[in-house]
């Protein structure tokens, strides 16, 4: 990864794989002969009032104990999770394996892209949204409810660990309102610019956060170059200002300075 933002121009980028910080050492490694800064980073799901909110926790230490805690107990209820999407579609009498699934997951975490990428591989549905719109949204026959920490317990690990907490792509959902009761919550920032949001949607979600005192961020939300579409741009594909990112950073500074008063 740090090569692939080595070419693209790009001088520090931000690790943040579901709910796992395993590639973090290695892309480090390869960043600093570089000269790429990779900021450790995860994306944790966590409930919303619309269903499920994604956080990214940026600064992380990938050796804190009770990250790594947290992140083996959210693997391990994926991985359950997708035992039984797996169980229920072979009660449809689809032939499909937990391990068709966990070979799609690539050693990650698992979760209902991998199974529907499953099924495509099988033959079973053409294409990852029929997947969904046959077996795996909500209310169809293979779905499973995802157990889902609250934001208030994200943030407050993410904090203990050294980071600081930032919701992601929240588009429209995105109300002043709500985003205030999540800043209550914790939370320490915005992703603005991301590839599913538009320049208005940006513009608001700024003013939004410069009134309420929260940082900004961004990302191309890059998933691999297969991955591309309205919610995905490839590595580089969109401009974050660096500036944004020390910004970020002297949030954290500051909140460990409080924390040694």
């Amino acid at each position: 990864m740090p090569r692939r933002a080595n070419a693209a121009g790009l001088t520090a980028i931000a690790l943040t794989d579901h709910d796992t910080t395993a590639g973090v050492p290695e892309a480090a490694r390869e960043g600093a002969a570089l000269g790429v800064r990779v900021v450790c980073g995860c994306e944790f799901s966590t409930r919303a009032p619309w269903g499920e909110l994604h956080v990214l926790g940026y600064f992380l230490d990938p050796d804190h104990a009770a990250l790594q805690a947290f992140l083996t107990g959210t693997r391990e209820a994926r991985r359950r999770r997708g035992e039984q999407m797996v169980g229920k579609l072979q009660e449809l009498g689809v032939a499909i394996a937990l391990a068709d699934v966990e070979e799609q997951a690539g050693g990650g975490a698992v979760g209902r892209p991998h199974v529907a990428r499953a099924l495509v591989e099988r033959g079973v549905s053409a294409d990852i949204n029929e997947a969904f719109e046959r077996f795996l949204g909500r209310g169809r026959a293979a779905f499973v409810e995802k157990p889902l920490p609250t934001l208030a317990g994200v943030t407050q690990l993410v904090h203990e660990v050294g980071g600081v907490a930032v919701a992601a792509h929240l588009g429209e959902r995105g109300t002043e309102g709500q985003i205030r009761q999540f800043a209550e919550q914790g939370l320490d920032g915005i992703e603005v610019r991301h590839p599913s949001h538009s320049s208005a949607t940006e513009a608001r979600l700024t003013r939004i956060a410069e009134r309420l005192g929260l940082a900004l961020s961004g990302g191309s939300d890059w998933h691999g170059d297969t991955r591309f579409g309205d919610s995905h741009a490839p590595l580089g594909g969109l401009d974050i200002p660096l500036e944004w990112l020390e910004r970020l950073e002297a949030r954290r500074d500051e909140a460990a300075r409080s924390a040694t008063r």
